[in-house]
């Protein structure tokens, strides 16, 4: 299949598993999705054991495995998605919660390493290096999911601003420490940073590059806009931005996530407010939620269909529940570490802790991480317990946090 039969195929399923979610399961769109791609995946798994001669697996796993999953989301749709989901983070809201936010997404990634890579290397008996990538990979709250789930959960502003403060930033800082991690666990892979010095220079050219990038990108076309008033030219010149900006980011070798997210965060705020007239500011918004929404909704139809993409067997299941445990306690780790630390000098708003860890979801791009990993032994198990937790943590916890929210978060938002 080319290009645009899969692109056709992937919109056609979005919508049919959208509406029979609206009609029957009745769940957040994205989540709905999803679930209904996995009912349909082990359909045709059972189908297939009753009915082996049909094929149908065969059939339905050679179209999976060809889109490659990996450049799909990591080079395509991450972009657009963190592009648009930064466009409605105010950077005032940010500016009081940066403190937090910033220890989450550097301090809180390098804990849940840790706790993830030690306990699942003494699990598996995994090499604690490789270990220690699967823990990189599956630390950073995944900003597709999290920011899906926020739209649903009408969390307080201040938990909110938090979470998806974090969720946009931290998955930069994670991915920079997987390619370092990566680089020490598999040396043959020369794409990679293998040593302390190569670390320090590919954070400050990945994390450090990629701000850089996106805040001047944001910042000129900012200028452009103030000097046009058509709306249908503003939103197109918008999305130049996000795609152009994005791919000049992996053409330099920064971080493209934390390019689309500047850039997004200084349209979102500064861009609306000076550079747009009521009328546009109404189409951008528009026009990004619908982006946002489609894309939301591919990306999980494709998670749930990942499943063909993965070799299961007992051992491996066993191990992936026990890494849920170790995800949900370096988790917690992650974040109560920060607030603990931060507490003498701030107040915090009730349930903080409990709120931040049960919502802090993970997604497509762990999965996409998994897949990108250099072949090993190890390789099957990782991806493996990677999309068990990734499944769980976007059913179950996005479907529960509002719940969560409103036993830990009774009283009245102190912030």
């Amino acid at each position: 299949m080319n290009l645009l039969q899969i692109t056709s195929l992937l919109i056609v399923m979005a919508g049919a598993f959208g509406a029979i979610n609206y009609l029957f399961l009745k769940l957040p769109s994205a989540i709905g999705i999803l679930v209904v791609a996995l009912f349909a995946s082990f359909g045709i798994l059972g189908l297939d054991l009753l009915m082996p001669t049909l094929g149908v697996a065969d059939q339905v796993r050679v179209v999976v495995t060809g889109v490659d999953f990996s450049d799909a989301l990591l080079e395509g749709m991450l972009g657009l998605l963190l592009f648009a989901g930064a466009l409605h983070v105010r950077i005032s809201d940010l500016r009081e919660q940066w403190r937090v936010v910033f220890l989450m997404a550097t301090m809180g990634i390098a804990l849940s390493t840790l706790v993830v890579g030690t306990g699942f290397s003494w699990l598996t008996g995994m090499p604690f290096a490789i270990a220690l990538v699967f823990g990189a990979l599956i630390s950073p709250t995944d900003p597709v999911a999290v920011l899906g789930v926020l739209r649903e959960a009408n969390l307080r502003k201040s938990l909110e601003t938090k979470i998806a403060g974090e969720s946009l930033f931290n998955d930069g800082v994670g991915y920079v420490v997987f390619l370092v991690l990566v680089g020490i666990a598999f040396p043959a892979d020369d794409h990679h940073a293998s040593g302390l010095a190569d670390a320090a220079k590919l954070f400050v050219q990945e994390a450090i590059g990629g701000a850089a990038l996106g805040i001047a990108l944001g910042w000129l076309t900012f200028r452009v806009m103030r000097r046009i008033d058509d709306y249908s030219l503003e939103v197109l010149i918008t999305l130049g931005l996000a795609f152009g900006g994005y791919e000049l980011a992996v053409y330099l070798h920064v971080s493209a996530p934390i390019m689309a997210v500047c850039a997004g965060l200084l349209i979102g705020d500064i861009g609306t407010k000076y550079g747009m007239s009521e009328e546009t500011r109404q189409y951008v918004n528009a026009f990004w939620k619908l982006i946002d929404e489609i894309l939301n909704a591919v990306l999980f139809l494709m998670i749930g269909f990942e499943v063909f993409a993965i070799a299961f067997s007992g051992d491996a299941l066993i191990a992936s529940a026990f890494a849920i445990l170790l995800a949900l306690i370096a988790r917690f780790a992650a974040v109560a570490v920060p607030v603990t630390l931060l507490k003498p000098f701030r107040t915090f708003s009730p349930g903080v802790i409990p709120i931040m860890t049960w919502g802090g979801l993970k997604g497509g791009i762990s999965v996409a991480l998994a897949l990108s990993l250099p072949d090993s032994e190890w390789k099957p198990l990782i991806l493996t317990a990677t999309y068990v937790i990734v499944l769980f943590s976007i059913i179950v916890q996005g479907l529960t946090v509002t719940k969560v929210a409103s036993k830990f978060g009774r009283e009245p938002d102190l912030m």
